[in-house]
């Protein structure tokens, strides 16, 4: 806990705020404006589909097996100093990946950042329910999810804009002055807190179980390698032993008595493997085929973040009122009809009548759905619990998410001549939106058969310890995340 309750009117409180929406920023840029520069980081460092793929996986990897713990440590140790060293972690890392020589090292230092972005994630809306008046905190958190919605809408350009006019290394040298200001004004304005009562134990066991599960089985899936798979499988079992048994474990077996939890948690399994496969290729698509600049690239998918932010408010309090089912099963279906449109992109493909309708139709599909699930999640268990069962939600998105990136392209056959062949990779696009149209059904089946009570509005819980876990909320080009925000303060696009 903190001895020290700010009101959001002060200026300490504000800038509680403002310290919190860079840091989470910093992940979500990242996530935007890397996906933007895949084909030059291909071109440049002579990457082929594969490279790439570790570029985004490796990121990815190391944040979906380590956010958990990273919840944990800041609980244990001091919300603040875990949150300012994430920081100061990311920055080093970026800096690394923006000096990188090859493409070895600069997978090596994504996934460097990507623990970076472990420990200072869950602490971003940590703090702020840990410093915040409780009658202040729901105003709180719904800036802290607008401001990263914004940031999450100019991200694209932002990126697309580096790239074309001081290269993509500039896309991480642009992280080391955000992280100097986070790291600031932290120290000087945010007041360090931390769970009395800690577990005695960390669930060391279980996050080696997951680093070594996820890690192998990402490489299995890109690399093509049976045994690497079976092991990653292996490991991914083991963990889910060891979760059932652990006194501390990471991901509470109790959580996974709500049949509505699992519905939700399944839904999130299929629905964001999709979208991980979506914005990894779509970029690429309108890059390589279509001849669109990064810039260009960029824009095309603004008309997603903002009909999230335009929309997500509304379908959020839909799900309250009638429960989330209806908004779970349509989204995903609208989204699918998005994605079919998006099949038609080619060379040359006119942004007005072949981009836009898809890109608009999917994001449409994600404003129906995002929030709804959201409500979903944190209505199926008790209060004291919607801190650790929006992280584990979490966790199961970007698992999938890494899962899609890793095996996407090789079953629909794009390969390292695709990236200098428009036509081949063009029809491997197309075979992956249809996998991933297939994904969303799927998601949309799920909920229409398994989501049946309505979600109850959740409080924000007036104890701080399990928040820790919660993750971003917006939506950037990796992918969405889920949050407990938006079930108070209007849903925002989930998130990197």
């Amino acid at each position: 806990m903190t001895d020290t309750v700010l009101r959001l009117s002060t200026r300490q409180g504000r800038w509680v705020v403002v310290a919190t929406v860079l840091g989470s920023s910093l992940a979500l840029l990242d996530g935007t404006v890397v996906n933007i520069a895949l084909p030059h980081i291909g071109e440049d460092l002579g990457a082929g589909v594969a490279g790439l793929q570790w570029t985004l996986s490796g990121y990815t990897l190391a944040l979906a097996s380590l956010i958990l713990l990273g919840g944990a440590l800041g609980d244990r140790w001091g919300r603040r100093r875990v949150f300012v060293c994430g920081t100061v972690w990311f920055a080093v890392a970026s800096l690394l990946c923006g000096i990188a020589p090859d493409i070895t090292m600069l997978v090596i230092a994504r996934i460097l950042q990507g623990v970076g972005a472990a420990m200072l994630t869950p602490g971003s809306l940590a703090l702020i329910s840990a410093s915040i008046h409780e009658d202040d905190r729901g105003a709180a958190i719904g800036l802290w999810s607008g401001f990263g919605g914004v940031a999450g809408a100019i991200g694209p350009l932002l990126g697309g804009w580096l790239v074309e006019v001081a290269g993509w290394r500039s896309v991480f040298l642009l992280n080391l002055p955000l992280a100097a200001l986070v790291v600031w004004a932290s120290m000087r304005h945010v007041p360090e807190s931390r769970d009395p009562n800690p577990p005695d134990h960390l669930d060391v066991v279980g996050s080696g179980c997951a680093v070594v599960g996820l890690g192998a089985l990402t490489y299995g899936l890109i690399e093509m390698n049976l045994v690497a798979g079976v092991v990653g499988a292996v490991a991914l079992v083991a963990f889910v032993v060891v979760e059932r048994r652990s006194p501390n474990a990471l991901v509470p077996p109790r959580l996974f008595a709500s049949r509505m939890f699992v519905a939700a948690n399944l839904v999130t399994l299929a629905v964001y493997a999709a979208l991980g496969g979506v914005f990894f290729l779509l970029v690429l698509q309108l890059q390589l085929v279509a001849g669109y600049s990064p810039v260009a690239a960029g824009v095309a998918t603004i008309p997603i973040t903002l009909a999230m932010l335009a929309l997500s408010s509304r379908a959020g309090s839909y799900a309250q009122t009638h429960g989330p089912r209806l908004p779970m099963t349509v989204g995903p279906a609208l989204a699918a009809i998005g994605l079919l449109l998006m099949t038609r992109i080619g060379p040359d493909a006119s942004y007005w009548t072949v981009v836009l309708p898809g890109v608009l139709v999917f994001g449409l599909g994600l404003s129906a759905m995002v929030a709804p699930l959201t409500a979903a999640v944190l209505g199926s268990v008790p209060v004291e619990q919607s801190g650790i069962a929006s992280g584990v939600n979490n966790a199961v998105a970007r698992t999938s998410q890494l899962l899609a990136v890793a095996a996407l392209p090789g079953i629909a056959g794009i390969d390292a001549g695709s990236l200098v062949d428009p036509d081949s990779f063009s029809h491997g696009f197309r075979i992956a939106m249809y996998i991933c149209v297939a994904l969303l059904l799927v998601g949309a089946v799920i909920a229409a058969a398994l989501i049946r009570a309505p979600a109850a509005p959740a409080p924000t819980p007036r104890v701080p310890v399990p928040e820790s876990v919660a993750c971003k909320p917006h939506c950037d080009v990796t992918g969405p995340a889920v949050q407990p925000a938006p079930a108070r303060s209007g849903p925002t696009p989930p998130n990197d």
